[in-house]
């Protein structure tokens, strides 16, 4: 394991449930309920619905962060999840917020950061995936 100030997942979330891409408030409890299944400590909150569609938001955690611009037209989602510390399970938030968007396909990035190189410099590693995930659109 490479020691590491924190993990940054990067996930394009494809073929979500466009009414929940377009509620603040529901996209708000899904990252407040993926902050405590991951075992991260809620700060404060702010979500911003644009006109007519789309949703802008963030949850600052004591590890963190956990933010996402959605496209309910697209029915595509950018959702990144960053914790730093050895308490919070980032894969489970992000696990979470796709089961709750229904996505059907993720493209994920695990960003290892803060990776100490020499004296003073730090650099990261990236690791990419893909997932087809076994739901339809709106239904399970």
């Amino acid at each position: 394991m490479t020691d590491t100030i924190g993990y940054h997942y990067i996930v394009e979330a494809a073929g979500c449930n466009e009414e929940i891409l377009s509620d603040a408030n529901r996209i708000r409890e899904i990252f407040l309920k993926a902050a405590e299944v991951s075992d991260m400590e809620v700060k404060a909150s702010y979500f911003f619905k644009f006109s007519p569609t789309g949703v802008s938001g963030m949850v600052i955690v004591a590890e963190s962060h956990i933010s996402v611009h959605t496209w309910p037209e697209e029915k595509y989602a950018a959702l990144d999840v960053y914790t730093c510390g050895e308490k919070a399970d980032p894969e489970k938030a992000v696990d979470y917020i796709l089961e709750q968007f229904k996505a059907e396909y993720a493209h994920v990035s695990e960003v290892k950061r803060g990776i100490k190189e020499e004296e003073g410099t730090f650099t990261h590693m990236i690791l990419t995936w893909e997932e087809a995930l076994d739901r339809k659109n709106g239904k399970g």
